[in-house]
């Protein structure tokens, strides 16, 4: 007969400690790959939020080039592009002088749909080719569907230069149904 009392391993009340540090440690190990996994998404979709836009003075053309009245199409490097943008680094503005010391730019884009505007010098109009928006040459809604009018880009004169203040591409404030 045997009298002694069973060791302690034997016991299955002392697999528990071990059975639960393995659980624990798999739970760990998985929050922290999961962690791991989700970050740059958690980072890519809130980054817009933290993240001001550049805005960078870009130099259009000498101040002499530019006569007083009516528009000119200036175009310049986007604030943010990237080495594989090709063209689409190229933003536009309208630009006119309105006095030997004043002008004044719009953003191209409509603020219906983003589609460039065209400046038409007869009726003095702009003119959205997509869905038929018009704007007076105050950047004012005149006619069509957008909803704003045109965006002011700032400009500045520096050192015989015309600079505009670069923007991000304004977004559309029309709801697609």
């Amino acid at each position: 007969m045997n009298n002694q009392p069973p060791q302690q391993s034997d016991k299955p009340c002392c697999q528990h400690p071990r059975r639960t540090f393995l659980t624990r440690l798999s739970i760990g190990l998985s929050a922290v790959i999961g962690l791991v996994i989700t970050m740059p998404v958690i980072g890519y979709v809130l980054a817009p939020i933290f993240k001001k836009p550049k805005e960078k003075w870009r130099a259009v053309g000498k101040l002499e080039d530019f006569k007083v009245g009516g528009f000119v199409l200036v175009q310049y490097e986007d604030p943010s592009p990237v080495a594989w943008a090709g063209v689409t680094a190229t933003a536009g503005a309208w630009l006119r002088r309105v006095s030997e010391t004043e002008f004044i730019a719009f953003s191209i884009n409509c603020r219906h749909l983003g589609c460039p505007v065209r400046w038409v010098d007869d009726p003095k109009l702009f003119m959205c080719p997509c869905h038929g928006g018009v704007y007076y040459e105050d950047g004012t809604v005149a006619a069509g569907p957008p909803p704003e009018p045109l965006q002011k880009i700032t400009v500045r004169v520096r050192n015989g230069q015309v600079e505009v203040q670069t923007i991000p591409t304004p977004l559309t404030l029309t709801t697609l149904t």
